[in-house]
């Protein structure tokens, strides 16, 4: 029996004939509709098509190889990575803190390994700008209330901002941003009031309440509860305490202002911790009573400042601060501890 072609796509299955692929002419279309497709083997069979094809004409063009190796990165050939000992194993790219030091761990991180104290002074930077804000201040004073308004409002927002973060509390944005408000709020309030201190205690009772109702709201730990009250209520207490050089009379801010000024940096001097301490209420005193008239009372007002500010600068040294720290808490701390002595000791003393 004679094999016959089947259906113009080759023998049919099971004959002993090879396998021609069908040619297909570059003139002729595509079949029509239900032409061509009645082969029941037509699927076991593999179609070769030489035509163009959809893929062949939406191909990009391949670049030329030259271009391709003048734009690549190639390493350098012949060079063979050392191959590990056996038994040993690689050691990590930093080791860990060490007593002898080690170059890449911060301060804090050396001085816990090392057992050193917790206490990190802010330094010479974060003293002056201490200086230069508390000599915003004094100046602002000298010149009237609402000049006095733009210094305070800054240290006021720094204060809440550093004592969340003095407390491991960032991002905190809620709390600052409530610490911050009171204290905006106490400073409204007082001009209104013609700068009655008894705005500032009515305040705090208000925004203590607030943060224990934040604080309730919170789906966190009780242990974390307290800690993030504790935390919100002394920033707001900060930051609105500090509205008392707005209560206080302007020549008891001039005074303080710039006594605290020369105690931070003074405080700042590479002495021994006692000496410095000494010097600096020395500096603050005598800075006190050249700008408060040459009179005692200048002298007191400048030392007592010296002495809540240096409280302060203690503080915003404490337990392993950051850089962070120093230029926030380290500034503002010691301005805003001095807030209420400047105008305790300005009423007794003016």
């Amino acid at each position: 029996m004679t094999n016959q072609p089947y259906g113009g796509y080759g023998a049919p299955h099971g004959a002993q004939e090879p396998y021609a692929p069908y040619q297909q002419p570059q003139s002729q279309a595509w079949p029509a509709q239900g032409q061509g497709y009645d082969d029941p083997f037509a699927d076991q069979h593999t179609q070769q098509w030489q035509g163009q094809t959809w893929e062949t004409q939406m191909q990009p063009p391949v670049a030329p190889v030259a271009a391709a190796e003048e734009t690549s990165y190639l390493p350098p050939q012949g060079v063979a990575e050392p191959a590990p000992v056996a038994g040993v194993e690689p050691e990590p790219e930093y080791g860990p803190a060490t007593l002898g030091g080690n170059a890449r761990v911060t301060d804090a991180q050396r001085a816990r390994a090392e057992g050193r104290s917790p206490i990190i002074e802010p330094g010479l930077q974060p003293a002056v700008l201490t200086a230069v804000l508390g000599l915003l201040l004094a100046g602002g004073a000298a010149l009237g209330t609402y000049a006095l308004l733009v210094p305070l409002v800054v240290l006021q927002g720094v204060t809440a901002a550093g004592w969340f973060r003095l407390n491991g509390m960032w991002p905190a944005r809620q709390g600052i941003a409530l610490g911050f408000l009171g204290a905006l709020v106490a400073d409204a309030a007082m001009l209104v009031a013609d700068r009655s201190p008894g705005v500032i205690l009515g305040t705090l009772g208000v925004w203590v309440l607030l943060s224990l109702m934040m604080q309730l709201r919170s789906h966190a730990d009780p242990d974390e509860r307290m800690y993030g009250l504790m935390a919100t209520v002394v920033a707001a207490a900060l930051a609105i305490a500090a509205g008392g050089y707005l209560a206080a009379d302007a020549d008891a801010v001039v005074v303080g202002a710039v006594a605290v000024a020369a105690a931070m940096v003074a405080r700042a001097l590479p002495l021994p911790t006692a000496v410095s301490v000494v010097v600096a209420l020395a500096v603050a005193g005598g800075a006190g009573f050249a700008v408060g008239g040459m009179e005692t009372d200048g002298a007191l007002i400048g030392a007592g400042a010296a002495v809540c500010a240096l409280i302060g600068h203690r503080v915003a040294s404490y337990d392993y601060p950051s850089r962070f720290v120093h230029f926030t808490a380290g500034v503002a701390l010691p301005l805003a501890a001095a807030g209420p002595a400047v105008y305790i000791l300005g009423r007794i003393f003016t």
